[in-house]
């Protein structure tokens, strides 16, 4: 399955004027509908929209739609009528005027002093009129059809490119990992001599104790060996590295399986990074700390791009 981002914009348009330029326009067209959808990422499904009075009814209608499509995201919804043209506005027929004629005299028997309609308001009025909202809702469940399509076909292209970036920084983590260990036998070695080292420093400057007992050659020795091997231990990474091999194959696993795999992916980036602090923290070498800093730039690039995915 692919992996989706919770990235994405489509937009889709029904009917409305005619576009071609030798196209000769209806008398009196169907009002167009347009449709919008917009989507950022968001821990949980979040739904916003935006309306006219005429769709309103179409509302419970959409969302029911974008849930069963949709599981991660913000997602704002808007619809509009489109009307014919801007600069030519829809001629209105005998019957709407003579209404609006009815309406005007019955208005002014009441209030002579009300100022007769002009062409503006005639205009205005008429346009409002244009559609059936029966219609025009069961034409934007059509349109939606079509936008939600057209959403996630753009969310699959944009999820495919943030996975082939989280396999590529996959791919550099192994690389830091695989050059991180040779470094540890030779780590442990190094601070195990430096501890048997100090330690015989130690006795040498301290002589007889205080109570006029001494310590024998041998009894030295194998104090400095248990606390040399015990330090060694604490300051072994090898661990570390085994577990963030582990996470490395998990997220590859997952990206690969694709779905909803987004959630996982954040709390197994968590684990990663909390591995690279480990390796860092307890690196007293410096080309294993450099590396503990090359992962967690890595690391934090894939948690940017993580919390983009459905």
């Amino acid at each position: 399955m692919a992996v989706y981002s919770m990235t994405g914009y489509a937009t889709a348009h029904l009917g409305g004027p005619a576009t071609a330029a030798n196209a000769e326009p209806a008398r009196d067209p169907k009002p167009g509908l347009g449709l919008e959808i917009r989507s950022v990422n968001s821990r949980f499904l979040d739904l916003t929209f935006k309306l006219p009075d005429d769709l309103r009814g179409s509302e419970p209608a959409l969302r029911e739609l974008l849930i069963s499509r949709l599981k991660r995201g913000k997602v704002e919804v808007r619809a509009w009528i489109e009307g014919r043209s801007d600069a030519m506005p829809r001629s209105p027929s005998a019957l709407e005027l003579q209404k609006l004629v009815g309406l005007q005299d019955n208005v002014r028997a009441w209030l002579p002093t009300a100022s007769p309609l002009s062409v503006a308001e005639v205009l205005q009025l008429t346009s409002r009129q244009q559609g059936n909202p029966g219609e025009l809702n069961e034409g934007l469940q059509s349109l939606a059809d079509t936008a939600i399509n057209n959403l996630m076909e753009a969310r699959e292209r944009e999820g495919k490119r943030l996975a082939a970036m989280l396999l590529d920084r996959l791919g550099q983590l192994r690389q830091l990992a695989k050059d991180a260990q040779p470094l540890i036998p030779q780590l442990v070695a190094q601070q195990r001599q430096r501890f048997i080292d100090r330690w015989n420093e130690a006795l040498a400057a301290g002589g007889p104790s205080a109570t006029g007992n001494t310590v024998t050659s041998d009894m030295a020795n194998d104090r400095a060996l248990t606390e040399a091997t015990a330090f060694a231990i604490r300051i072994d990474v090898a661990e570390e590295l085994t577990r963030l091999d582990s996470h490395l194959t998990e997220i590859e696993r997952l990206i690969k399986k694709g779905a909803e795999v987004g959630k996982r992916l954040d709390f197994l980036i968590q684990e990663l990074h909390r591995e690279a602090n480990t390796l860092g923290s307890k690196s007293s070498n410096l080309e294993l700390t450099r590396i503990s800093v090359d992962m967690k730039v890595l690391i934090e690039q894939m948690r940017e791009q993580v919390q983009n995915i459905e």
